[in-house]
């Protein structure tokens, strides 16, 4: 019975690492195209550097920020505030979740008439933004990854595929 037990929590883990090394740290992503808005989702502060880089691009008229006017985030603070060479639109995701930004971001498209949308997340983050995303947001959906603190990969590896089997089995609704 032991062994038997040993095995199963031998393969456990093993499935486990698997789906963390293809589905978290090496997450497939999308090839990004034209779109009516850019969204860099709220947490990591430089996703934002991976979304400026696209509105310098001219990938979208529109630059949406989650939670750009939390405290200490000042570059986008900034950007919230005014100023920049592009629409920018901020917002504070409820709830504030993942499926919450989505949620928002669909609430926003309809208002707006938009057809598709390019998220920026963290590169860990990827499989399940898209995931959210795409169940709730009528249109084209491209979810890429930024750089993020590699600090981060050791629980990375521990929550993400377990909120991506949650938002798989669990919670599937937009």
């Amino acid at each position: 019975m032991r062994r038997a037990f040993l095995v199963v929590a031998v393969v456990v883990v093993a499935a486990w690492v698997a789906v963390a090394v293809r589905f978290v740290l090496w997450p497939a992503q999308d090839r990004v195209r034209q779109a009516d808005a850019v969204v860099v989702l709220a947490g990591d502060h430089l996703r934002l550097g991976k979304a400026l880089e696209l509105m310098t691009r001219r990938v979208a008229p529109t630059l949406v920020i989650s939670d750009g006017l939390a405290p200490g985030w000042r570059q986008a603070n900034r950007l919230c505030r005014g100023g920049a060479r592009f629409r920018v639109v901020c917002f504070r995701a409820s709830p504030y979740s993942t499926r919450g930004g989505a949620e928002a971001v669909a609430r926003l498209a309809s208002a707006r008439g938009w057809q598709s949308v390019v998220v920026v997340t963290s590169t860990y983050h990827v499989t399940r933004a898209r995931l959210l995303f795409r169940r709730c947001v009528d249109g084209r959906v491209a979810v890429t990854g930024a750089a993020y603190q590699r600090s981060l990969i050791p629980l990375e590896i521990v929550l993400e595929p377990a909120k991506l089997l949650y938002a798989l089995v669990v919670a599937r609704r937009c």
